[in-house]
């Protein structure tokens, strides 16, 4: 078998095929099992619980670069090594997951699943590694373009291809297939490539305890790059909150489609095949959208195509009033062919300003990040993107149960396009760190600290938000886990000069990325006494992660750019 890297067109089939192993997990989990889910009576909330667990490893997948820079197999191939590993891991745990029974083992599935996806986006960055040290600069457009189309692929194969399987081999022999097709690429891709030596690299032999500090020190190193680069301007703060909040309405992109569909009577295939089309008609118009941004301008382009995602949003919802349809319904009833017809319709038009949003969002996203630390700022806005997709996925499955899917569709359609009110500050610099750099960062560590304070009298009185308690909890999640974040790379900006808070955040960052637990909190009430442990913590946490941020506040943050460069950037 041919070693796909020699040439030109063996390295754009290489990668192509490469990503197409990215995409065929997430439509495999986030249209053909949530569709099976709903099918045997899984609730929206658990179903939603399920899709965003899903994606909050890629949210996360900056924090694997360090380990696959740095443990390196010399039998395998730096890269390739890695890849062999985590597509091995993904198949076996597809084959794993058959022996689990759905949906009485929902809760082993996911956690099997999220170790499968785990996997996946470290295979991910291994796979981007890969390819900067092996792509020449006049085949990285066309091959990056290949490598989109092939997740798309992979997510049509996973999600549409394995729905059209079911009625002739059953859903059980799916795990198999898609498996197999992972197997597939690993055997006849993978395994022949001959990854080329870095020129320049010096391998030096190191004990695995040096490998790990080594690793934990480039994390750090990530951390601080980040932390300067997202509040040094006002376009670069601006972009996290962007990056954090839904990129317009997200429902019809989400589970809700699929649990929606199952309700009204579609079939296994044609769930597929709406799919199908979907991610067509998605995937042409992002090159049309990433063109007309270059043409018109991409922000007023964005912000038109981040508001017309909500139209088919909205018109859904009066479609769905006009019938009397709003609480969800117990599958297996008669096919509601004026509903069905009304999905496809929302569901095609949603798929329209979907791709036009995409093609245009990575490059405003682009524009806003510093040269310099282009890597590592644009990886952290992609990951705060998939942190969004995940919180949205659990958010409208819990509201849907609460609110039924009219509330849930308009909440949506009102929330998704308030990041275009960020837009407009969003230009590319003249410089990337000015001098109310620092003022911004005792900013955010009073914002996020009075947020985290204003949880404790939140949840003393949550049962008062009544069926709002999706809503807050969404926004509490987003606080902690951005708090977390912060106090991780506030600490190591800060050093010795953060005090006796240096200590108090390392150990209160984890902490805090706990709280998510706050959702099963309910399963203790059989024990009493773990119980009321575990509510203290829920109030503890808190109240002593915003008193840390706002101690942090107080420190003098060096974050100014220097004074040539600020001179410089206003003579010009």
């Amino acid at each position: 078998m041919p070693n796909l890297l020699a040439s030109r067109r063996g390295r754009l089939a290489a990668f192509f095929l490469l990503y197409v192993t990215e995409g065929i997990p997430l439509g495999f989990a986030a249209t053909a099992i949530a569709t099976q889910l709903r099918r045997q009576g899984v609730g929206p909330a658990e179903i939603g619980a399920f899709v965003g667990a899903f994606y909050l490893p890629w949210a996360f997948k900056w924090a694997f670069g360090p380990f696959v820079d740095v443990f390196r197999s010399k039998r395998f191939g730096h890269r390739r090594g890695w890849i062999l590993l985590t597509q091995v891991v993904m198949a076996l745990t597809l084959v794993v997951l058959v022996g689990v029974p759905l949906p009485a083992g929902l809760a082993l599935f996911t956690g099997i699943l999220l170790v499968h996806n785990t996997f996946a986006a470290t295979m991910d960055v291994a796979i981007d590694s890969l390819a900067v040290n092996t792509l020449s600069e006049d085949e990285r457009g066309l091959a990056n373009g290949l490598m989109f189309a092939g997740a798309a692929i992979g997510q049509a194969v996973g999600g549409s291809g394995v729905l059209f399987l079911v009625p002739y081999i059953g859903f059980p022999a799916t795990f198999f297939f898609v498996a197999g097709c992972i197997a597939a690429v690993t055997v006849f891709v993978v395994l022949p490539l001959r990854e080329p030596v870095v020129e320049g690299v010096l391998h030096v032999a190191m004990s695995m305890r040096d490998k790990w500090r080594q690793a934990t020190g480039e994390m750090k190193a990530f951390a601080v790059a980040s932390f300067r680069s997202f509040v040094g301007t006002r376009g670069a703060l601006n972009g996290v909150f962007f990056s954090l909040l839904p990129a317009g309405a997200m429902a019809l992109g989400l589970a809700l489609q699929s649990n929606l569909a199952v309700e009204v009577g579609m079939a296994d295939d044609e769930v597929g095949a709406l799919n199908l089309w979907t991610n067509v008609i998605s995937a042409a118009c992002m090159v049309i959208g990433g063109w007309l941004s270059d043409k018109l301008g991409r922000r007023p382009t964005l912000a038109v195509y981040l508001a017309g995602m909500s139209l088919p949003v909205l018109w859904l919802m009066w479609f769905l009033q006009q019938h009397g349809y709003d609480m969800p319904r117990a599958p297996g009833g008669a096919p509601m062919p004026e509903l069905i017809r009304a999905l496809w319709i929302s569901s095609l038009w949603y798929a329209v300003f979907q791709g036009l949003m995409y093609g245009t969002r990575s490059a405003i996203m682009m524009d806003i990040t510093n040269p310099r630390v282009a890597a590592t700022q644009f990886t952290a806005y992609m990951a705060m993107m998939n942190l969004a997709i995940a919180i949205a996925a659990q958010w409208q499955g819990i509201a849907v149960e609460a609110w039924g899917y009219q509330m849930t569709l308009l909440v949506d359609a009102i929330t998704g396009p308030l990041c275009i009110l960020l837009l407009p500050s969003m230009k590319r610099p003249l410089v990337f760190s000015d001098e109310l750099a620092s003022r911004r960062a005792r900013a955010c560590a009073i914002g996020l600290g009075v947020a985290c304070l204003a949880w404790v009298p939140y949840w003393a009185m949550h049962d008062l938000a009544g069926a709002a308690q999706p809503i807050f909890a969404v926004f509490f999640t987003l606080v902690f886990v951005a708090s977390a974040l912060f106090l991780l790379a506030g600490r190591e900006v800060l050093a010795d000069s953060a005090g006796v808070w240096r200590r108090a955040a390392l150990w209160l960052a984890p902490l805090l990325l706990a709280m998510y637990a706050r959702r099963w909190l309910g399963n203790l009430s059989g024990v009493p006494a773990l119980h009321a442990v575990a509510e203290a913590l829920v109030y503890a946490i808190p109240l002593a992660g915003g008193v840390v941020l706002l101690g942090l506040a107080t420190r003098h943050w060096p974050l100014q750019a220097p004074a040539e460069e600020l001179q410089a950037a206003k003579a010009a």
